[in-house]
């Protein structure tokens, strides 16, 4: 796709206010394939003015016509499904199959599921001498990250389409192209003008200014724990509805039950899954003592299936991080089963697929999030240790157990400090909600929960 020069602002493409640009480079051999506008303070004021403007008209807008809107929307991503995974492939690096399946897929599912339920949620209810109604909370200021480009643009474009809310999205720098798509594709599928505006430019400048507007009345951000501190700093100042979903460093949990064999592979392939760049990857595994030597003799041997065919790593600023971490692994006593540190290509940002044996659970490796294609196993001696480990990060977005009999896996998992748990491998489900315990965030995405964030409640006694 050509790259547009402006800002997607009250239903046109206009230029941006600075002359600023930003390259987005193909992470696979390091060229500058486009460029697009690094806008500021001023292009993010044009775009909530005009989300302002739009949201009284959207608003009142009857939920069967924006499930009528959203359902356009989802008809066109299904129709440029080709072109969006071929974009999110040139800027974020991942295999075209990948591309195709997860990162023009997913968001399919996602938007269609929010057609549904801005169709059936019971935006007002009786509760004893009241009827209590769910409003939308206003103009929603989205600010996405790059690991799944689409992916999270629809979950927090779509619910908060379905709660009547405007948008104003501010994409991640390094995936700017895969907006703008999405934007043409709001445009086709007829979503009133100003509804959703789109404003490219760097984190610390667009990103800060969308965030501080006071014209903004949620602020809803998918990136790490770091800058979602910042984020829930500032619009606590201005009492402000937030929405954080941050950092991971899931568990996955190997019962000696469960078949091990399926377990390690499983497990292995999960973190491998976009070059390891997803914020609930199972990235530490937890093996019985028992069983250790054979999951590292299993895992190492996943790993190795992997050879050439994970994608690069984002950018050269996240390629020199994941090394550095995995010298830090190796530094500290872990035990290199698979992969390393070494570059496996001359070009592009690539990391050989990685695996950890004797990490201990206060090594660096087990507790801060790599964000790359690498698996720490860990061994415990019983379950109580295990859940210690399982619980011994700062972290609780997801997770995963095994076991041979499910209700021993449940039984686990419920004692897990996290929002997500895969029971025996369990498969995606776009209407249940996603988000973490402690500090991997504030709030919920996907399904009723997700549309719940973007409501506020108004009762009226009679």
């Amino acid at each position: 796709m050509k790259a547009h020069d402006g800002m997607y602002i009250d239903g046109a493409w206009r230029p941006a206010a600075g002359r600023d640009t930003i390259a987005v480079v193909n992470p696979a051999d390091e060229q500058v394939i486009a460029e697009v506008p690094a806008g500021g303070a001023e292009d993010v004021d044009a775009a909530v003015r005009a989300a302002r403007a739009a949201l009284p008209a959207w608003a009142a807008t009857a939920p069967a016509e924006r499930a009528a809107r959203i359902a356009a929307l989802r008809d066109v991503l299904v129709a440029r499904k080709e072109e969006i995974a071929e974009t999110v492939t040139a800027e974020l690096g991942a295999p075209l199959p990948f591309s195709q399946a997860v990162h023009a897929g997913v968001p399919i599912l996602v938007a269609g599921s929010y057609a549904g339920l801005a169709a059936s949620y019971a935006f007002e209810e009786k509760v004893g001498n009241s009827t209590v109604y769910a409003e939308p909370v206003g103009v929603v200021g989205a600010i996405t990250p790059w690991n799944y480009p689409l992916h999270q643009i629809v979950a927090k474009v779509a619910p908060a389409l379905a709660a009547g809310c405007t948008i104003v999205l501010k994409p991640a720098e390094d995936t700017p192209l895969t907006a703008q798509l999405f934007a043409e594709a709001v445009h086709e599928a007829g979503v009133p003008a100003g509804v959703f505006n789109l404003v490219t430019g760097l984190g610390p400048v667009a990103g800060q200014a969308l965030a501080e507007h006071e014209g903004v009345d949620l602020v809803s951000f998918t990136g790490s724990t770091a800058v979602g501190r910042k984020i829930g700093a500032t619009a606590g100042a201005a009492v402000k509805r937030v929405a954080l979903e941050l950092g991971g460093k899931s568990a996955n949990v190997i019962l000696p039950s469960a078949d091990l064999a399926k377990a390690v592979g499983v497990g292995v392939a999960n973190v491998m899954g976009n070059s390891g760049q997803t914020c609930s990857a199972w990235t530490r595994m937890l093996v019985h003592t028992s069983q250790y030597d054979e999951a590292v003799a299993l895992a190492a041997e996943a790993a190795a299936k992997y050879g050439d065919r994970i994608g690069p790593l984002v950018n050269a600023k996240q390629h020199a991080r994941v090394r550095g971490y995995i010298e830090k692994g190796v530094a500290q006593g872990a035990r290199l089963v698979a992969g390393g540190p070494e570059a496996p290509r001359e070009q592009g940002y690539f990391v050989s697929p990685t695996v950890f044996a004797d990490v201990t659970p206060e090594m660096t490796v087990a507790q801060e999030e790599i964000f790359g294609p690498v698996v720490s196993l860990i061994r415990y001696e019983d379950e109580d240790d295990a859940l210690r480990i399982a619980n011994g990060t700062v972290y609780g977005l997801a997770g995963a157990v095994w076991a041979g009999d499910e209700a021993e896996a449940v039984a686990f998992a419920r004692r897990m400090d996290t929002g997500q748990v895969d029971i025996n491998g369990g498969r995606f489900n776009p209407l249940a909600p996603f988000g973490g315990y402690k500090q991997s965030g504030v709030g919920r995405e996907l399904g009723s929960h997700g549309l719940a964030e973007y409501l506020q409640t108004k009762s009226l006694q009679f």
